[in-house]
């Protein structure tokens, strides 16, 4: 489950003077976006202030429900997160999403199931179900890979950025999370989402963004820990940041996520090594 933490810690980084100035703008942008025929779909609520993600856009999104965690005291729960797909076997998550079932991260077989479905925009669609057999965390990063049962077939993994993101780059985020700031798995829309952010700054392990299109308040929600934010380059899509943590959404403030260029040449080792 995506950790929806208070927002210290976050706003300190925004070096924006007048945030008034800022989603005058960003609203002006989303107009801009909206005029040139960029979006699709309707709006809906989720990925807080998101939109529909068509038919045959981003396969390599994955939707990861865990049916049944089990906690130290004997009780269970469901959960889920997002990812994407970096490999035929291989699927890049939030580090926290894989667990004992007390939050101490685990490296190795999963501690309970976690089943994962790719290429399909709705989660009652008929994609591909495959199930992680092997979680290997990143030592630096609030990072996972998944290796699955067996490959994906016919879907064209996001490709790893070696970039470094830069102030004012403008990034996709697509995630299965919850419509609101509850997390319940039942605020789950049934398509996937997706909304504009634009990068405010980083550190060696993170990327804070904001919400950019089509609200200044898209943001990432409950379920939503390990979505892939990428840009585009032709044909092609990067996977530049993955979703970490945040203010309850929807929020028009920063946002925590994983940068992946400085592990991009880790994430490759993994993927070669097994």
């Amino acid at each position: 489950m995506r950790r929806t933490f208070s927002t210290q810690g976050n706003n300190q980084h925004d070096k924006r003077p007048n945030r008034r100035i800022r989603v005058l703008a960003t609203a002006l942008v989303a107009v801009v976006v909206a005029s040139l025929g960029i979006w699709l779909a309707p709006a809906a609520l989720a990925v807080a202030d998101g939109q529909d993600v068509p038919d045959n856009r981003y396969a390599f999104t994955a939707f990861l429900s865990m049916p049944l965690i089990t906690r130290p005291d004997g009780s269970t729960y469901a959960s889920g997160c997002s990812g994407a797909l970096v490999a035929p076997a291989w699927v890049i998550t939030a580090g926290h999403c894989a667990h004992d079932g007390a939050r101490n991260r685990i490296n190795g077989p999963p501690r309970y199931e976690i089943d994962i479905m790719v290429d399909s925009p709705t989660r009652s669609g008929h994609g591909q179900n495959r199930h992680a057999v092997e979680v290997v965390q990143s030592p630096t990063h609030d990072v996972a890979l998944l290796r699955l049962d067996r490959p994906v077939f016919g879907v064209v993994p996001v490709l790893l950025s070696h970039s470094k993101p830069k102030s004012g780059d403008v990034l996709r985020l697509a995630g299965w999370g919850s419509t609101d700031a509850e997390a319940d798995l039942t605020h789950r829309p049934d398509r996937l989402q997706t909304g504009l952010v634009e990068v405010d700054a980083t550190t060696e392990t993170d990327v804070l963004v904001h919400g950019l299109a089509p609200h200044p308040t898209t943001s990432a929600c409950p379920y939503d820990s390990g979505a892939p934010y990428f840009r585009r380059a032709g044909v092609v899509f990067f996977l530049v940041a993955t979703e970490v943590e945040g203010p309850d959404c929807p929020h028009d403030q920063d946002e925590t996520t994983a940068r992946i260029d400085t592990i991009a040449n880790w994430i490759t080792a993994q993927i070669l090594g097994h």
